[in-house]
């Protein structure tokens, strides 16, 4: 399965996808794929021998409306958003129906939206007193953080201090979970139904 993992930060679940061992043999990341010229999981893709790409206006970027047809050229078959913070253009969401997967760091449909990433998330759980969190893949819709959950994991926060903490239990179960959802992808082993998702064991 050839895969473009779009990215926005320092790239640390690219990097966990790449170092997991049981997807060596079965997917391929063939871009990486940024809003930002100078995104630091570039120097990632790089280390891999990936070819990057950047999405925008301006001097080595691609136009929005045209990454559609270059990672179709490039005969991608599955696309990870791996914190990527902008809104998916809508010709990409319907030539990649139900082939586009998104993490969030908390458990939806609680904590998402616009502008609910990062630190932000964390701060929101927080506040709130809850006593768990986690993460949450699922997949991309034309909103923020609507399309059908595929799974999640859960992490106790019920003894922490500040949301920095939280951030650091949830990216750890990231780096899990992430990894563990595209391996059952790639061996045909998730169904979306009209209202669930299957994930098989």
């Amino acid at each position: 399965m050839k895969i473009a993992v779009f990215v926005s930060g320092r790239g640390s679940n690219l990097n966990a996808i790449l170092n997991f061992p049981d997807l060596k043999k079965i997917i391929e990341i063939i871009a990486v794929v940024s809003d930002k010229i100078d995104c630091k999981a570039f120097d990632i893709a790089r280390e891999f021998g990936i070819q990057t790409f950047t999405i925008g206006d301006g001097e080595g970027k691609i136009a929005q409306n045209k990454i559609t047809s270059t990672l179709k050229k490039l005969d991608v078959n599955f696309i990870v958003l791996a914190g990527y913070l902008k809104l998916i253009p809508t010709e990409l969401i319907e030539k990649f129906e139900n082939r586009i997967i998104n993490i969030h760091p908390a458990l939806l449909p609680s904590f998402g939206g616009k502008g609910m990433y990062g630190l932000n998330v964390h701060r929101a759980v927080f506040n709130s007193s809850a006593k768990v969190s986690g993460a949450t893949i699922h997949m991309v819709d034309k909103t923020y953080d609507t399309g059908k959950i595929v799974d999640q994991k859960c992490v106790d926060i019920s003894d922490v201090k500040t949301p920095e903490e939280i951030a650091e239990r949830v990216l750890i179960i990231e780096h899990e979970l992430l990894p563990f959802v595209i391996e059952k992808i790639a061996l045909g082993k998730i169904f979306v139904d009209k209202f669930r998702v299957r994930v098989e064991t």
